[in-house]
Parts: C-alpha cells; sequence; structure tokens
C-alpha cells in the first residue's frame, strides 16, 4: 500500500469541523466516511443542519458584501491564480484523499482529478478582469450595462470525482465575485474541506468559500431552500436534480443541472479499430464507469460486432481492479459504496434474466470492499432496462445495428443527452451525425476529452445550463442597465 503523507494522515485521523467564515465550526452531530476498499470506517466529519447551513450562508454574504465585492477584479484575479499553484503543488495530497474517498487509483485521483483541478482553476483565475459589459448607442443618453455577481452561491458537488467536480463549479462562481456555500457529498467530503483551508491559506477572505458537510437531505435542502442564495449549482442524478428545481422554484432562484446520461458510442464499419477499440474500452470502464458521461451503450455495425467484442473483452479482462493506494496500482477502484455496488449488480442481473449474455464478467469479486470487475452484456435490445437505464459503474450494453438511419435512431432513443461519440474515418458522416444527435456534446474518434474552456453540459433530463470555458460565467452573473441623462 502506498503510504499516507503525513498530512493526509493526520487529517483524516481528526474528526473535521465545518469550514465556515474562515473558522472551523461544530456540525449537527457527525458522520462516518466509510472507505470503499475496505468496507471499513475512514474518517468522520460534521454534520450540518438548517442551523450550520444558515451560519453559511450569512457569511458568504458578509464577504460578498464587504471585502470580496469591493476586491478589484484583477486583485481577484490572483488570489484564485495563487490558489491553483497551491493546489498543483498539493496535488499528492488531493490525490490521496480522493483516492481514499472514493477507491479511485491515486496516480488518476493525482494526475487527473487534482492537476485538472488546478488547471481548471487557473483558466478563470484570468476572467475576473475580462468581465465587460457594453455602451448601448442610444440618443441623448449614456447607456451602458455592467455584468454583476449573483451575490451567493449554493454548490451541491457529486462523489464521483469530488474535487474536480467542485471546482467546475468553484471556479467560474468565485470568477465572477460571488461567494459559495459548498456542500460535498457525505461520502466523499475529505478534499472539499481541505479546499477550503487552502483558500484560507491562499489569502481569499473568509467566508469567501464555505464548506458544509452532511448529507443531501439535510444540509443540501437546506441550502436550496436558503432565501439569501441566489443561485444553486448542482451535479448529480436526475431524480435529485428534478427535486432541487422544484425545491428552488417557490424562491425564484436561479438554478443549473448536470445530471445524469445514458451516452451511446457508436462503432462504424471503417472506424479505425486500434483506436475504436480501447477508446470504447474507456468510455464506458473510465473511472469504473462511474461517470455521467460513460460510454454505456456501445452500438456497433454487424459487420465488425464481433472482432470488435471479441478485442474488447480481451482488452477489459486485462484490466487490474483493486483498492486506490495499493502498490504499483490499478487501473480501476471500487464503486463508492454498499448501495452503488447493489443498483450496479442489480442492472446486471436484471440484464441477464431479460435474455442479454455476459461475456464478461457479471458479478461481485471475492474481496472485501465494494468491488464489481468490468461486465460486458452482448445481446442487448432497446426494450431492457440496461440499455435505457443509468448504472453508474463498470458495465457496458452492446448493440448492433445495420446502417446509419438505425444507429442515430437508437442513439437518440433516450430521455438523456449529455454526451454521444461517433468512430469513423469518414469526417462528412460524422459531421452529420453530430448535427443530428441530441447531445451536449459528441466526441469523434475520441472520447471524454474535456478543457476548462470548452463548454460542457446537457440537453433533456440530462440537466442544463454550461459548465467550463466563457458559458460557465453567465451561470454566476446578471447583467444590469445603467441609464444617464
Amino acid at each position: 500500500m502506498i503510504p499516507l503523507l503525513p498530512e493526509v494522515a493526520a487529517f483524516v485521523a481528526r474528526p473535521q469541523p465545518l469550514r465556515i467564515g474562515g473558522r472551523e465550526v461544530e456540525g449537527d452531530g457527525m458522520l462516518a466516511v466509510t472507505d470503499p476498499s475496505t468496507e471499513g470506517p475512514l474518517a468522520t466529519v460534521a454534520a450540518a443542519g438548517p442551523r450550520e447551513v444558515d451560519r453559511a450562508v450569512q457569511a458568504a454574504r458578509a464577504a460578498f458584501e464587504g471585502p470580496w465585492g469591493a476586491m478589484a477584479a484583477s486583485e481577484r484575479g490572483r488570489l484564485l491564480w495563487r490558489l491553483a499553484e497551491m493546489v498543483d503543488a498539493q496535488a499528492a495530497v488531493f490525490g490521496q484523499l480522493d483516492a481514499l474517498d472514493t477507491g479511485k487509483p491515486f496516480a488518476k485521483a493525482r494526475d487527473v482529478d487534482a492537476a485538472w483541478s488546478a488547471r481548471h482553476l487557473r483558466y478563470f483565475a484570468g476572467w475576473p478582469d475580462k468581465i465587460e459589459g457594453a455602451t448601448i448607442p442610444i440618443p441623448d443618453r449614456l447607456t451602458y450595462t455592467r455584468i454583476e455577481p449573483v451575490g451567493v452561491a449554493g454548490l451541491i458537488a457529486p462523489w464521483n470525482y469530488p474535487l474536480l467536480m467542485a471546482m467546475w463549479k468553484l471556479a467560474p462562481a468565485l470568477a465572477a465575485g460571488n461567494a459559495v456555500v459548498l456542500k460535498p457529498s457525505e461520502e466523499t467530503p475529505l478534499s472539499a474541506l481541505r479546499l477550503a483551508d487552502l483558500a484560507l491559506e491562499a489569502g481569499l477572505p473568509p467566508g469567501v468559500l464555505n464548506v458544509v458537510s452532511g448529507t443531501g437531505g439535510v444540509a443540501g435542502e437546506a441550502l436550496v431552500a436558503h432565501p439569501d442564495v441566489a443561485k444553486v449549482g448542482f451535479t448529480g442524478s436526475t431524480a435529485t436534480g428534478r427535486r432541487i428545481a422544484a425545491a428552488a422554484a417557490p424562491s425564484l432562484k436561479r438554478v443549473s443541472l448536470e445530471l445524469g446520461g445514458k451516452a451511446a458510442n457508436i462503432v462504424f464499419a471503417d472506424a479505425d479499430l486500434e483506436r475504436a477499440v480501447p477508446g470504447s474500452l474507456w468510455a464506458a470502464f473510465g473511472n469504473n464507469g462511474q461517470s455521467c458521461t460513460a460510454g454505456a451503450r456501445l452500438l456497433v455495425h454487424r459487420s465488425i460486432h464481433d472482432r470488435v467484442l471479441d478485442a474488447l473483452v480481451a482488452l477489459a479482462g486485462g484490466l487490474s481492479v483493486g483498492p486506490g493506494l495499493d502498490e504499483p496500482g490499478h487501473d480501476l477502484g471500487p464503486l463508492v459504496s454498499q448501495a452503488q455496488m447493489d443498483k450496479v449488480l442489480g442492472y446486471i442481473e436484471g440484464g441477464l434474466q431479460d435474455g442479454a449474455e455476459a461475456v464478461l464478467g457479471g458479478a461481485r469479486a471475492g474481496r472485501p470492499g465494494w468491488f464489481v470487475p468490468p461486465t460486458i452484456l452482448a445481446g442487448v435490445t432497446d426494450a431492457m432496462a440496461v440499455a435505457r437505464e443509468e448504472a453508474f459503474g463498470p458495465l457496458l450494453a452492446v448493440q448492433v445495428f445495420e446502417d446509419d438511419a438505425e444507429a442515430l435512431g437508437r442513439a437518440n432513443a433516450t430521455p438523456y443527452g449529455l454526451a454521444a461519440g461517433i468512430w469513423t474515418r469518414d469526417l462528412d458522416r460524422a459531421r452529420r451525425m453530430a448535427e443530428r444527435l441530441r447531445a451536449g456534446t459528441v466526441w469523434i474518434n475520441c472520447w471524454g476529452e474535456t478543457d476548462a474552456a470548452v463548454p460542457f453540459g446537457g440537453i433533456r433530463q440530462s440537466g442544463y445550463g454550461r459548465e467550463m470555458g466563457r458559458e460557465a460565467l453567465s451561470l454566476y452573473t446578471q447583467t444590469k442597465a445603467v441609464w444617464v441623462a
């Protein structure tokens, strides 16, 4: 096992309080955090109740109306850049915290989650002094617009990429000048709490970033319903997204939702299989399939179906599965919780009962921890739940298609619309398919590419709003018109 860094060992050994207004604050009880690789206890964190959430919102409001709101935009950018550099310098610390919390391989938690979090924050650190209004040519009047922050943003992050998904929201919210109350998942709260400490060390005024660990049913609901929260940003399941939208409706607060998906990954007969097969493997099993953009539906042209399936089984069968801090490391870790493992196993069992064939995997690994090896189901039909519903685990449903029209129709036959993929050498076909696929992101001859400068989000039941890129700033700003006579 990779030895824990001294600061990580000390962090998980100490019961962690809330971070509110630059101080450590006790909660309304405590939460036990479980190690998904062992099923044993990992850490203890404070659980925020409505009183603590209100205190965090008031601290954020005071920072917004005080030092943070009065700060020059260029200075705000400088502080965010400093925080990005500090996250980079502590990539190993954040990597170990997320590897412990989620079970994901430490190298990926450090080199992807932590490193990309710093990169994301660095991108948005360049924006504060470039958020500009416009002068409008109205006769006999000086008329101009101001782009202003909305105020206090309540951000709710998921457990699959604890630090990175939090940063997708935090970075644009802070760059736009808002103050934030962040609620991490109760299953993976550690890196968010450490980030709050780092923000103070970087020089952000107390109250700019508050972290309230706790359950969604208590802390999350209190945050969404709070009258002084102007904006809610959420990443998670579609079912929870619906509840958040309904809870925010009475106060008409702004909401952005990045929700579930059931992405179709289409491999055409002319695809370069040396790229398409490994690309499809990681589309399905990257982050152990615990990704809203997972290519969990693989549509393969009949003429190459057997070749693709055999190659995928060979590659996936060689993947190493184990605890995130094992040395020298694994390709995949455990599922995040007992409930998530049971959900994935339920979809596998349901697919088999419906007539699909498990050509790889199909059962829980025989060891402690919530491990499910990569599973590939062949012979899947559109009527099966495994082809229609999001399992969020290492489960790939393989289907056959005959022509472009069938591939497009079946790819779009879903209530979701987050991502899709195309593998073909015919770029004219790729262009036509990309235009007609109903998804917020389409990858052509690649999968999972992201960049802080490129907008990301879904349509239909995959949510609304765009994170990353210039569009993300619009989630956290509002336009004011000024007339001068």
